[in-house]
């Protein structure tokens, strides 16, 4: 048989729900914390693993630049004039790729939409139109 004094109280019952909810949000933070270091760690390596590769890459365009030097030479020209004819034609690469990146930042443009709606949200959340 139950008694009166077996029910607990709505005082007790917010504690223990209040308790349960701290320690539920603590294990969710631990466990967000644990999967964020391991994620960070691979992200991480990742990058440094991009960031040897664009090395590598950088050393792969300097060699081919030096490589199809050689190769124009063997055409009888000078190897100051076929230095010279490849360090243009990477001049004219960055001029034309300047170029191209301006057109295409002259297109960004600010979302006007998005901005206006945000600028509605308080006014909306407060009950108002």
């Amino acid at each position: 048989m139950s008694t009166a004094n077996d029910d607990p109280t709505i005082g007790r019952l917010v504690a223990d729900a209040s308790r349960d909810i701290s320690a539920l949000v603590q294990s969710e933070i631990a466990l967000a914390k644990s999967e964020l270091k391991v994620s960070a760690k691979a992200g991480g390596i990742a990058v440094a693993m991009f960031l040897v590769a664009g090395f590598i890459g950088l050393l792969v365009i300097i060699l081919a630049s030096i490589t199809i030097a050689y190769f124009i030479t063997m055409t009888g020209l000078d190897p100051a004039w076929a230095f010279l004819i490849v360090t243009g034609f990477y001049v004219l690469l960055a001029v034309a790729l300047v170029v191209i990146g301006y057109v295409k930042i002259k297109k960004v443009r600010a979302p006007t939409q998005t901005i206006a709606t945000a600028k509605e949200i308080p006014a909306a959340l407060k009950g108002q139109r």
